[in-house]
């Protein structure tokens, strides 16, 4: 039976909408973060965030990563989402990083406040219940790359240029970067880079696993988008329950012993064994057909 879900948790509609109060109205080409749900029998399930902060090449403003949260947060509950994608409505850049012109005008303790909050926004985003794919196909700077890190799973164009450039401004990496590079390249790799502040290209990501895919890129310019895409289709049709219970036991179990890993795996794997998707499985399997999956 199909139930009637709450406004704040019904599936968007097929035109980008803002980020912040749906029901607001305002033009959602004004605003710096919009949201579209895809529809069609391929692509219904994959919602997508679009930056889009031209001026600033989609630096991270206050006003940029409150839109931001504030979609995470209204879509976090929303089931129909199976798989996010971050893209950027910006050619050739996909976050610049951190807006500096914004944050010189900032006092000491509005900084630390502001640094505190995107912390927040990048842990958002790794903890967001469905998984996660950053379409990079253009710049990935400082905080751009942090918010990459904090994706599941990352795609870019191998002409991207990407770095944790911090050391380069007088800063060090501060929304997640001293801590989700190592966890994803090595703790040696990972210091070089910070230390050096060096920018790497998407095809030298590929080769270290920086990016789980690097592609040529395209005359439009969205070569990673579409791969991410591709990656995307491949995902959405899988029992939705088990894929965000197999992340919480990959993301919690990497995180503690692997004698503890296993208990966490033990726990996600029992959460599953309820559910109607486990049964459809098995008797799709048993039939010899395309299970069809509804998320219960």
């Amino acid at each position: 039976m199909l139930r009637t879900l709450p406004r704040a948790l019904r599936p968007l509609g097929p035109r980008w909408t803002p980020a912040r109060a749906w029901a607001s109205g305002d033009a959602a080409q004004g605003a710096e973060i919009q949201v579209r749900a895809l529809r069609g029998d391929q692509d219904a399930g994959i919602t997508e965030i679009l930056m889009n902060r031209p001026h600033t090449r989609n630096a991270l403003g206050k006003v940029f990563v409150s839109q931001l949260s504030d979609a995470l947060d209204e879509l976090r509950f929303d089931r129909s989402v199976r798989v996010l994608v971050f893209k950027s409505g910006v050619k050739g850049v996909f976050c610049a990083g951190a807006d500096l012109k914004e944050r010189e005008q900032m006092s000491e303790p509005e900084v630390a406040a502001f640094v505190h909050k995107l912390r927040s926004l990048m842990n958002q985003i790794a903890t967001f219940p469905a998984p996660t794919i950053a379409a990079m196909d253009g710049f990935a700077l400082g905080g751009g790359l942090e918010l990459a890190l904090a994706c599941d799973l990352r795609v870019a164009a191998s002409s991207a240029i990407m770095g944790l450039i911090e050391t380069t401004r007088g800063l060090l990496p501060g929304a997640g970067g001293t801590q989700r590079l190592p966890r994803c390249v090595g703790v040696g790799l990972a210091k070089e880079l910070i230390f050096t502040g060096r920018r790497i290209s998407g095809e030298e990501a590929k080769v270290i696993g920086l990016v789980n895919h690097a592609v040529p890129q395209n005359q439009e310019g969205t070569a990673a988008y579409h791969r991410s895409l591709e990656l995307a289709r491949e995902i959405v049709p899988q029992a939705p329950i088990a894929v965000r219970m197999g992340k919480v036991a990959i993301d919690r179990g990497m995180e503690v012993d692997i004698s503890s890993g296993m208990a966490i795996e033990g726990m996600c794997y029992a959460q599953n064994i309820p559910t109607r998707d486990r049964l459809e499985g098995m008797a799709a399997f048993r039939e010899k057909r395309p299970p069809r999956f509804v998320g219960e």
